[in-house]
């Protein structure tokens, strides 16, 4: 099978680092060789977080270049602008609606762009826009977008529903597990 290039971007502190943590030892579980490589930036500031997932027969390197993504995961829309070019040109972004604004809208030297995935739709990018928010609220937590997001692209990949949520309890803490099973069904059905 060819490599599969995954891309998992957003903001510090919205789980993305646990979404590629899941996914990693999901795609090991199913017997493919799997390289993840995470770029922090400065996350713990509410910067952009970046993981590259990449899964098939043999990966030789984690990163993903310039319009080799087939699927961008985006905790948050204005990520998904900013790693559009990576997107392969049949590659889908998976986008959380949400809006953070980003230090230079919060201080006032920039302004957050208008329908910034519409935009990108009109231009051809094929985008799957979610409310992931507001279902990680409706699971119980908004810790559990990440866990949406995953949902989301598990409709996408050719993985079991069940083995997805084995990876669940796998990567995640007992007292979390049913929480986010949910956030997982939520996204997986909305």
């Amino acid at each position: 099978m060819r490599t599969i290039n995954l891309m998992i971007v957003g903001v510090g502190g919205q789980g993305s680092l646990l979404a590629s943590k899941l996914l990693g030892s999901l795609l090991v579980a199913e017997g493919y060789d799997v390289k993840v490589s995470e770029v922090h930036g400065m996350s713990q500031r509410g910067g952009s977080v970046v993981t590259y997932v990449r899964y098939g027969d043999k990966v030789y390197s984690p990163l993903v270049d310039l319009g080799e993504a087939d699927y961008i995961i985006s905790f948050e829309k204005l990520e998904a602008a900013r790693y559009v070019d990576r997107l392969r040109p049949d590659g889908k972004i998976i986008a959380n609606t949400q809006q953070i604004d980003p230090m230079p809208v919060i201080t006032g030297a920039a302004e957050y762009p208008e329908d910034i995935l519409d935009r990108y739709a009109e231009k051809g990018v094929q985008i799957d826009a979610i409310d992931a928010l507001s279902l990680a609220e409706k699971a119980g937590s908004v810790k559990t977008v990440n866990i949406v997001l995953m949902g989301r692209l598990a409709r996408y990949l050719d993985i079991p529903y069940e083995k997805w949520i084995a990876a669940i309890k796998q990567n995640v803490k007992e007292r979390f597990v049913a929480m986010n099973q949910e956030a997982f069904a939520l996204g997986y059905n909305s």
